[in-house]
């Protein structure tokens, strides 16, 4: 019959907690396993988590940073050179949009904004409807009888 006299638990469930003190014989007196006297044989004694040996702390490494800047809202763009719209012209594209640059890989993020840089040649007529365009790319663009559209 069970009774509250008689209940035990699992075998192995159950520690038996480390009984300091309590003399030599014991293995854990005199010291209680703690040392002589050094910094981690008090009560709360010991080193923060941050200390690292005498090495300079990863505090002192970092730089000062002064000012604030907020990357999370910078406007971000995914290049494209002229040779590229050339070699796009060349495959029989005349219009090309975020849409055709994205469907030729071209551009990989379609979050991203176009920028047109003036790498290259080209010698195709193309109607070009991007986000940003240098002026060598524009130049290069209108002398091929181009056009560029801003969106």
């Amino acid at each position: 019959m069970l009774s509250l006299n008689n209940i035990t638990s699992e075998a192995g469930s159950r520690n038996k907690s480390k009984r300091l003190g309590r003399g030599n014989g014991s293995g854990k007196g005199t010291y209680c396993g703690r040392w002589l006297n050094w910094q981690n044989c008090r009560a709360g004694g010991g080193m923060g988590p941050w200390f690292e040996w005498g090495q300079t702390p990863l505090f002192r490494r970092m730089p000062k940073l002064k000012g604030f800047s907020n990357v999370n809202f910078t406007t971000k763009y995914s290049i494209v050179n002229v040779s590229d719209l050339d070699a796009l012209a060349k495959s029989g594209v005349t219009e090309i949009t975020k849409e055709v640059l994205l469907s030729s890989l071209l551009v990989r993020n379609k979050n991203y904004k176009i920028k047109v840089l003036g790498d290259g040649e080209i010698t195709s007529k193309i109607t070009l409807k991007v986000d940003k365009v240098t002026a060598s790319a524009q130049e290069k663009i209108k002398n091929a009888w181009g056009s560029v559209e801003l969106v």
